[in-house]
């Protein structure tokens, strides 16, 4: 069982969860390939080690969040909202979102720093 440190409802099992993928930069639009594309919305490097990924929480805040997680031992070293700057000295590198309702949609979920509001 995978414990995710929600970072506003507290620790919480995996399957509260929808799994986004990892963290990878996107492509410029203006600039990028069609394999630059396809590289970047089918292609994972799904390492066996540390990885940081995004997840969902579908089944209780709904908001994003980015963890940093072992993917061989489901180890999780921190988690914070996606997006956001980890800030030393918080609990797992938990930070709350600045500026209260900014980057939220209707219904509280957060939207992904450089991603789109599906």
């Amino acid at each position: 069982m995978i414990l995710l440190p929600c970072p506003w409802c507290g620790p919480r099992v995996a399957s509260e969860f929808a799994h986004i993928g990892e963290v990878c930069a996107r492509p410029d639009p203006g600039s990028a390939t069609p394999a630059q594309w396809r590289g970047y919305l089918y292609l994972c490097a799904n390492p066996c080690g540390w990885t940081t990924e995004t997840w969902y929480h579908r089944m209780g805040c709904r908001r994003y969040i980015k963890v940093e997680r072992h993917t061989e031992t489901n180890e999780v070293r921190s988690a914070t909202a996606a997006g956001m700057a980890e800030v030393p000295g918080t609990a797992g590198g938990m930070v709350e979102a600045p500026g209260g309702e900014a980057g939220t949609r209707a219904g509280g979920a957060e939207i992904p720093a450089g991603g789109s509001a599906r």
